[in-house]
């Protein structure tokens, strides 16, 4: 075990604001860090552990609240693992949309520029081509 850290320390090792910390703390994703006589946050290798798993669950993705859920299914001792891959599941089903979505926006795009090469009437409202071209 390591010696305990203050806030500054363990938020610079993680990369992030001491703020953000307090806010973790604040919402339940760490536990409340015993204090210093002075008023001095300590924090121990059980917190750089749950912080480590916070950073790495928010880098696929996952919400704070969701985070917070596996945290808390893992808390009651049992394994969270069938509830994260659920999570994944529907993220992943929610990149396939984007990805459908931005696909059309793609091709609407190359549609608009393949037009605009075009020669012929520009006269509109204010641009013919996309007027003519784009459905609201």
């Amino acid at each position: 075990m390591t010696t305990p850290v203050r806030i500054g320390e363990l938020a610079a090792e993680f990369h992030l604001n001491p703020r953000t910390l307090r806010y973790y703390e604040d919402i339940g994703l760490l536990p409340p860090a015993p204090r210093t006589p002075g008023g001095y946050r300590h924090y121990d290798d059980q917190d750089r552990v749950r912080l480590r798993f916070i950073t790495q669950a928010k880098a696929v993705g996952l919400t704070l609240d969701e985070i917070k859920g596996i945290l808390e299914i893992r808390e009651r001792g049992d394994q969270p693992c069938t509830h994260v891959a659920q999570l994944v599941d529907d993220k992943l089903a929610d990149v396939e949309r984007q990805l459908r979505a931005l696909t059309a926006f793609r091709e609407e795009l190359l549609s608009l520029r393949e037009a605009a090469r075009l020669p012929g009437d520009c006269s509109g409202e204010v641009c013919g081509l996309i007027e003519r071209h784009v459905r609201p």
